[in-house]
């Protein structure tokens, strides 16, 4: 897998909302960071790229990471993978090539 990692990235969760929005979320309540969505790449100390992630307040991370139960589904995964994107898009942190 190839590994992606992006200061620029994982400071644009800073300030942003929670678009992983899960049971007991704290939505803009200033805990929120890029967590990574598992991709196949597990263990202690190993994450996913960085494009593969979503901005995530401390409970919803929580639950993501397994620290504390909660129902996620893959379509909370996809659904916050993707609107976190289009954000990266919209902010000119993520571009694609020929794209108008």
């Amino acid at each position: 897998m190839t590994r992606i990692v992006s200061k620029k990235l994982r400071d644009s969760a800073r300030g942003q909302s929670c678009t992983l929005r899960l049971t007991g979320c704290g939505f803009d309540d200033g805990t929120v960071v890029l967590a990574h969505i598992p991709c196949g790449q597990r263990g202690t100390g190993m994450k996913g790229p960085d494009v593969i992630a979503c901005f995530a307040c401390e409970n919803c991370h929580s639950v993501l990471d397994g620290r504390r139960r909660g129902e996620l589904t893959e379509g909370d995964l996809i659904r916050a993978l993707a609107e976190t994107q289009l954000i990266w898009f919209r902010e000119g942190l993520l571009t694609v090539k020929g794209a108008a």
